[in-house]
């Protein structure tokens, strides 16, 4: 892994953190906004950083990521159940907005990220592989990232970084 001195440490260091827990892969395209629970996240490369994320075949977010050609990833705290239940409907109609009444924080793509998520990837789309299995594999070249981090006290030091 680089040192903390690299270029892209802001965005590393939130891809650093994606092995555990449940996040949301989003995506906007011409007022369309749609996202999904993934719960295979992983680093790919550091040179250039690079990481996966699949997400069930068919899932109406896939029209949206072709269109985009960009995503976000974004973690759900464990405490943040409704939001968790919003996303992980397969089925939810497209007519409606997922995002409405979410206060975002977008980073440089557009892709939606709520301003809750301490953790958050903005990618453009690198590869996408159809496994022929029931689900499908995006590689996203990161873009910028955050990561929100508790410090003393309760305060909150956030690293953002755009990468590139």
């Amino acid at each position: 892994m680089p040192n903390a001195g690299h270029k892209f440490s802001g965005a590393l260091k939130a891809a650093e953190q994606l092995p555990g827990g449940h996040f949301v892969m989003s995506a906007a395209y011409e007022g369309r906004r749609a996202g999904v629970v993934t719960r295979s996240v992983q680093l790919c490369a550091t040179e250039p950083l690079l990481i996966s994320v699949t997400i069930r075949c068919g899932h109406w977010i896939s029209s949206v990521l072709r269109d985009s050609r960009h995503f976000a990833i974004w973690r759900i705290d464990a405490s943040q159940r409704l939001m968790s239940k919003k996303f992980d409907d397969p089925v939810r109609p497209r007519s409606g907005d997922p995002f409405d009444g979410l206060v975002l924080e977008p980073l440089v793509t557009g892709s939606p990220i709520p301003a809750s998520s301490g953790l958050a990837l903005d990618c453009e789309i690198f590869r996408h592989l159809d496994l022929e299995a029931d689900h499908e594999l995006y590689i996203g070249r990161v873009l910028a990232g955050r990561a929100r981090e508790s410090e003393a006290h309760g305060a909150t030091r956030q690293d953002a970084m755009r990468v590139g």
